[in-house]
């Protein structure tokens, strides 16, 4: 897919990515400028798809590794890479890495044109659910400074204290975050099959007004919190 950004066309380079129902369509949609150029200069060089099952699996190890070391002279990131490539084996091995190309919550109608769905089936929940708590250990291996840094916060999350309260400092900051991830989310899975999720110009008057005054309400709460993007460092 594209985008417009001050009238020029531009590759989108992230579709949903959390939308995705497996790690095969996560990185369909993550981060689309790089994984169409490591498919392009790396994966189709040593053979693509169109080799033997092994050989597939093969480069795909090799495309992730070597993602990992682009990140980074860290042995997290090649261990980032490898956890994905583990993550991607029983999609090869079953053959069912192309299985969710279609959007998600879709259907097409009697006259063939794409209809999207108000709620995802259970089915599909559930996948992009499964899909989620996959990744999410894959980015504390990413973020952390060493492997045994990455491990002992892996293994404080298993602890039980995972089934207790946090104790919340302030709760009037905390309070916001349910809401404002919730309508964000909400807002994204509506204009899912659109150039980004802010794309609300078919939108009625009132509920553009609100999406935009609710912005800037996070502008004013949290705007003075700076967060470095993280791939500004890559």
């Amino acid at each position: 897919g594209t985008a417009k950004l001050f009238g020029i066309r531009l590759m989108s380079n992230f579709n949903n990515p959390y939308f995705s129902r497996d790690i095969a369509e996560f990185w369909r949609r993550w981060h689309i400028s790089l994984t169409t150029w490591f498919r392009d200069y790396v994966y189709i060089p040593l053979g693509g798809s169109r080799a033997g099952k092994w050989k597939i699996v093969r480069n795909t190890f090799v495309i992730f590794l070597v993602s990992g070391i682009w990140h980074g002279a860290n042995w997290t990131f090649p261990a980032w890479g490898a956890y994905h490539a583990i993550l991607f084996l029983p999609l090869i091995l079953l053959g069912i890495n192309r299985k969710h190309t279609n959007q998600v919550a879709a259907f097409t109608d009697a006259d063939g044109n794409n209809r999207l769905l108000a709620l995802p089936t259970w089915r599909e929940a559930m996948q992009m659910l499964l899909t989620f708590f996959l990744v999410v250990p894959g980015w504390i291996i990413f973020r952390a400074e060493t492997i045994t840094q990455a491990w002992e916060y892996i293994c404080g999350i298993c602890q039980s204290s995972l089934l207790q309260a946090p104790a919340i400092p302030d709760m009037k900051l905390f309070l916001p975050l349910p809401i404002v991830l919730a309508t964000l989310c909400i807002i994204e899975w509506i204009n899912r099959s659109k150039e980004h999720g802010l794309a609300v110009g078919t939108w009625s008057t009132g509920a553009r007004t609100t999406i935009c005054a609710y912005i800037l309400l996070l502008l004013f709460l949290f705007g003075n919190q700076p967060q470095t993007f993280i791939y500004f460092q890559f």
